[in-house]
């Protein structure tokens, strides 16, 4: 049954196939790791699916279903959530993110520093943004945090502004326009994406194995190099994942392509343990 899906999507299985982990790309190139719970009574019984993804979709099931039939729902899935995703990257690529680790793309919501400059109380003000992952170009719900009337007067700002929200602007162009002021961008030392986690895997080191030989258990040892980015992978993750795209291409023993999260170009060494 795994060979309906393609080993090369597979990151991790059960001894006993009870779940199984894949890597499916959507048609942005973005990684979204799926972890299915197969029941004993499989196929009768429809397994259990869970992924970052905001909700999960109606598995559509029968006695004549596969894995690939499962898949396929998945990628469907993925389509309809490409423009929410694409708001969440432009807001995490450019804003100040509290807690910026936590945040995820089955979240729905970003909480962003609205910076000391605007806040002279001191104490910090934030916002909390609710994205609507139907219609993410719509305006949004916005909470205000803080102390003082610095807080007062950004809510009191939004609420007069709020007829100013248009669809076919960009989301930051709106939001600063509603707010009536320029929120800090992401300094060079605080990228969002400098997490050792793995971009692919999600995992911050290897398995344990022999037939990982030298790398077993090794943490992740390549970083994008676009400063934007910053993403962090393994290099076996990463040439796993370059070998399953069709456009990469291979000089020797470095394999040429682009970045799963800001399509940017990479080259990575077959054989690489550093970076």
């Amino acid at each position: 049954m795994i060979e309906e899906v393609g080993w090369e999507h597979l990151v991790r299985a059960g001894g006993d196939l009870s779940f199984l982990i894949f890597r499916v790309l959507d048609k942005k190139g973005r990684v979204h790791v799926m972890e299915i719970q197969l029941d004993k009574a499989y196929p009768r019984v429809p397994p259990m699916v869970s992924a970052d993804v905001p909700y999960v979709f109606n598995l559509k099931w029968s006695m004549n279903s596969r894995l690939k039939n499962l898949v396929q729902q998945f990628e469907k899935h993925l389509e309809k959530l490409q423009a929410f995703w694409s708001t969440l990257d432009e807001i995490d690529r450019s804003l100040q993110i509290v807690d910026s680790k936590q945040a995820s793309r089955a979240i729905p919501s970003r909480q962003i520093h609205v910076g000391l400059t605007i806040c002279y109380s001191g104490n910090g003000c934030f916002i909390i943004l609710f994205i609507d992952n139907n219609d993410p170009r719509s305006l949004p719900e916005c909470r205000f945090m803080g102390l003082g009337n610095t807080v007062n007067s950004l809510r009191k700002t939004w609420k007069r502004n709020v007829d100013k929200w248009e669809r076919d602007k960009a989301f930051l162009e709106n939001l600063e326009c509603l707010l009536n002021t320029q929120l800090p961008r992401l300094a060079d030392a605080e990228t969002n994406n400098h997490l050792d986690e793995c971009g692919i895997c999600y995992a911050q080191y290897l398995p344990i194995g022999d037939e990982l030989g030298p790398q077993t258990g090794s943490a992740t040892d390549y970083t994008c190099e676009n400063n934007s980015c910053s993403k962090a992978f393994h290099s076996m993750c990463l040439v796993d994942w370059l070998r399953s795209i069709t456009t990469t291409r291979q000089s020797f023993n470095v394999l040429f392509g682009n970045c799963p999260y800001c399509s940017e170009p990479i080259a990575v060494k077959i054989n690489a343990t550093k970076n």
